[in-house]
């Protein structure tokens, strides 16, 4: 069973921050969306990504695919 708590999702962006610099990459606007938790259902936790400039999102799709291949 995995955890789904806000525990587990502010430790998996301090890991995706952690991988995302071991490329040289940053996203400043990278979090847990606080709104997912304010349901009266369960829900599991999104990761906001957030908005990045174009030099930043060509960074990414390089690695992406560096690592891909």
């Amino acid at each position: 069973m995995h955890d789904h708590s806000p525990e587990a999702a502010d430790a998996c962006v301090e890991e995706l921050r952690a991988a995302l610099a071991a490329h040289g990459i940053r996203l400043p606007s990278l979090g847990v969306d606080v709104p997912t938790f304010a349901s009266r259902y369960p829900a599991r936790p999104l990761i906001a990504l957030g908005n990045c400039n174009l030099l930043t999102a060509r960074a990414l799709t390089a690695a992406l695919r560096r690592d891909g291949a």
